[in-house]
């Protein structure tokens, strides 16, 4: 493993503002391309745009890699390109895809945790694209143009997992082992395959799910309680007004 000093001199030898996008590999096998890059006490931040209209922090320790990108910004399709990608704010995305597929919207957030940590633009080592990590051909599926474009990537994730939760009858372990693995890995072993990578990824996912679903029942038993009155209602004081004379 590498120290964390030979990664801040391997970053500090190369250039803040590269004349060329360049792509960062992440010890967890993630890559994000970058128009440039700055480091800001233990993490670096990675620049998705030229005009710096868009960033994501990542703790330097994490980098395992930096390399030019073959493909100039200029020769990517023009919807995949990040000068064309938009600000979105995903919260509203995925209550978007969680009202039209009917799935959980923190079961959603917890997947794209768990895939892509919120990186519009991870690509894993296997070719799994964007937000909820969607294979090629399982985004071609789906109906996905652009795997990279927040939104569309989250609607046919969601639907993925929509279709996985029936097929195993909202057996949550099951589904997020075919998320995973594959439906055929999961048919295989008659369950979650075993596989560490899988077992840590369906309990990461679970996990965090929970975790979302008892804070927002504390938010919600804390608005039912009455609030206490700040003051104690009492009866007026008589005054008698007839003065001994």
């Amino acid at each position: 493993m590498k120290s964390f000093a030979k990664i801040v001199c391997m970053i500090a030898a190369l250039p803040l503002c590269a004349a060329a996008a360049d792509i960062v590999t992440l010890k967890n096998g993630f890559t994000i391309r970058h128009e440039r890059r700055e480091t800001i006490g233990e993490s670096t931040r990675l620049y998705l745009r030229a005009d710096n209209s868009g960033y994501i922090d990542v703790l330097t320790q994490q980098i395992d890699s930096i390399e030019a990108d073959p493909l100039s910004a200029t020769s990517l399709p023009a919807a995949v390109a990040p000068s064309q990608a938009p600000v979105r704010d995903l919260h509203e995305s995925v209550a978007a895809a969680s009202s039209s597929t009917g799935v959980d919207a923190d079961l959603i957030e917890s997947v794209i945790r768990a895939e892509s940590d919120y990186h519009a633009r991870a690509v894993s080592k296997k070719g799994a694209q964007g937000l909820m990590q969607l294979m090629p051909q399982t985004a071609e599926r789906l109906g996905v143009k652009n795997a990279f474009d927040p939104d569309d990537n989250i609607q046919g994730g969601t639907r993925y997992l929509r279709d996985l939760l029936l097929q195993y009858k909202s057996d949550l372990a099951r589904a997020l082992a075919a998320y995973n693995a594959g439906p055929q890995r999961v048919s295989q072993y008659g369950g979650v395959p075993p596989y560490h990578e899988t077992h840590a990824y369906v309990s990461q996912v679970i996990k965090d799910f929970n975790r979302r679903k008892l804070a927002q029942r504390k938010a919600e038993r804390a608005k039912k309680v009455p609030a206490q009155s700040a003051t104690t209602t009492t009866s007026p004081a008589t005054t008698d007004t007839d003065s001994a004379q």
